[in-house]
């Protein structure tokens, strides 16, 4: 009489010999991800950091900030390109930090799959690696978890955690910013991660293209286009705080540039930003042709080639304009900060974009 055989996790769909195998992968480019203050490395059940290097500063003061790269896993799946996507899950954590003025330390990361497919799994660890040497953080830290049944065998999310140290008296925000301010605009490069969702709406559901058609307005395929990495900001937004006098910082992510801005513009100030000053790439102007969407709704869903904004005295413009190009950053002045009326909005986008 046949037994019927007993159930095993291997059974319900997690491989652990597939989850060892790609930690093995991954631990090449972890160890690439360091710094001097990281204790011990990769297996351990926590990641270590040396407090220690904390006793410079008068008053620390720790940053953290978590986040995720959206729907854009989507286009790394569907291009069964896996290397990229952790600069993105990268620039969305640190730039967060660096908002505030404070550098980068560690992160760690989550990846969740429906099945563990090794070399996949490494190539993503890969791309967060590389984006933290980038960010001038470490990497401590990670976990890889096998989701049979709720996620397809191809199917993942990424999401990260960071931690950033200021001094408290160099901690940057609303509180600085005087009126007569200038708002610097930092190039991004291109759609970064957010606004996905609406994004391949557009391209798939409604304009029926498909990734590897090229276009030419774009200078390569509609999926190198996509998956264009997040620019990671952290290391030219502080050397800008250590070169000269910086008010604030804003990283333009969902819910568009002025949404943002807002956030650190304090009551009684209203911040200008004219259009005019720039001209989105190609590939913002297409969502909204072939989506027909409102210029409005384009604003408050992608950053329109603007990835961080800079808020600095007048006196400070040209230093830091200068920073910023010889660090690569395309950088222009696009507004200034002036009194509040009374009901207005605390940020107004005026005039056309440039053609």
């Amino acid at each position: 009489m046949s037994e019927t055989p007993g159930a095993s996790y291997a059974a319900a769909g997690v491989d652990i010999e597939a989850g060892d195998r790609a930690v093995t992968l991954m631990k090449e480019w972890v160890r690439k991800a360091t710094r001097p203050e990281v204790v011990g490395g990769i297996g351990g059940f926590a990641g270590l950091f040396d407090a220690s290097a904390l006793k410079r500063y008068e008053r620390p003061l720790l940053a953290s900030a978590t986040d995720g790269v959206g729907t854009k896993v989507d286009i790394a799946r569907r291009m069964g390109v896996y290397d990229t996507i952790g600069h993105d899950l990268v620039g969305m954590v640190v730039d967060d930090l660096v908002v505030c003025g404070a550098e980068p330390l560690f992160m760690t990361d989550y990846i969740c799959v429906g099945k563990v497919h090794p070399e996949r799994v490494a190539a993503i660890v890969k791309g967060i690696a590389e984006g933290c040497v980038l960010a001038g953080c470490a990497l401590v830290g990670g976990e890889t978890a096998e989701h049979p049944g709720l996620l397809g065998a191809d199917e993942f999310d990424v999401a990260g955690a960071g931690t950033g140290v200021v001094e408290a008296d160099a901690l940057l925000g609303a509180d600085r910013i005087r009126m007569g301010d200038a708002v610097i605009a930092i190039e991004s490069s291109g759609l970064h991660s957010n606004g996905y969702s609406l994004v391949r709406h557009v391209f798939f559901d409604r304009a029926g293209w498909e990734l590897d058609r090229e276009v030419p307005e774009f200078g390569r395929t509609l999926g190198e286009e996509l998956l264009e990495p997040t620019r990671i900001y952290s290391l030219d937004c502080l050397a800008l705080a250590r070169t000269t006098e910086v008010h604030a910082f804003s990283h333009i992510t969902g819910g568009g540039l002025a949404n943002n801005l807002a956030r650190v513009v304090p009551e009684g100030l209203h911040a200008t930003v004219d259009r005019s000053t720039w001209t989105p790439d190609a590939v913002f102007r297409t969502v909204g042709e072939l989506g027909g969407v409102a210029r409005l709704e384009l604003e408050k869903t992608l950053n329109m080639g603007v990835g961080m904004i800079a808020v600095v005295p007048q006196e400070s413009v040209d230093v830091a304009l200068t920073v910023l190009a010889d660090r690569g950053a395309e950088a222009w002045v696009a507004g200034e900060i002036t009194a509040r009326e009374a009901g207005a909005a605390a940020v107004e986008l005026v005039g056309d974009y440039a053609n």
